[in-house]
């Protein structure tokens, strides 16, 4: 069996998360930039300043995510911060069906997933999940939040999964709170 292990994106795995991003999916060109900036900012900004952007992340104090490797390859990785940082989430109906208050830092969510595909359905979300829970607590979330597909009335395509599946995140102990939308659901988990 493979052995997965997890580190935080820092400046120092730049590469390695660049692998990830772009083993399949929107990831290459997204790079994890769609939660972070407002509807307009995002359609705005190139390829490049969606990289440079998160590269900046990445030499922040708060590193902006995890880092999956599965047999010491960069398998994938997943988004998890504060809540007040996405701005995307600002005016969604996903984020706006949680209880919490808008404005709490101690809120925090896990926004995106990208798994190479050459490592998918090998537990590298449910790992990168599990890591995910650790990091924020450890950072001082009280609640960790999931705005993940429902994928348990219809296979979702594997590109539409970059917000997870709700399967994945009830197994992790995650309870549903709200269904948003159709496919949506909203998901919790207090710390």
């Amino acid at each position: 069996m493979a052995e997965i292990t997890m580190t935080p994106a820092t400046a120092r795995e730049w590469n390695d998360l660049q692998a990830a991003l772009t083993g399949g999916g929107d990831g290459r060109t997204c790079q994890c930039a769609w939660v972070m900036m407002r509807s307009a900012e995002y359609r705005a900004a190139s390829v490049d300043a969606r990289r440079e952007a998160l590269r900046r992340e990445t030499e922040a104090p708060l590193p902006p995510g995890i880092l999956a490797y599965r047999d010491g390859e960069p398998a994938g990785w997943v988004r998890v911060g504060p809540r007040t940082a996405h701005l995307r989430f600002e005016r969604t109906r996903v984020a706006a069906a949680s209880p919490e208050p808008k404005d709490d830092p101690s809120v925090w969510v896990v926004s995106c997933f990208s798994i190479r595909s050459e490592h998918r359905r090998r537990g590298v979300s449910a790992a990168l999940l599990d890591a995910a829970v650790a990091f924020a607590r450890e950072h001082g979330a009280r609640v960790i939040e999931g705005y993940p597909l429902d994928n348990t009335q219809q296979k979702p395509s594997s590109n539409a999964l970059f917000v997870g599946a709700l399967t994945t995140f009830l197994d992790a102990g995650f309870t549903e709170l709200a269904r948003p939308t159709e496919t949506r659901r909203l998901v919790s988990l207090t710390l």
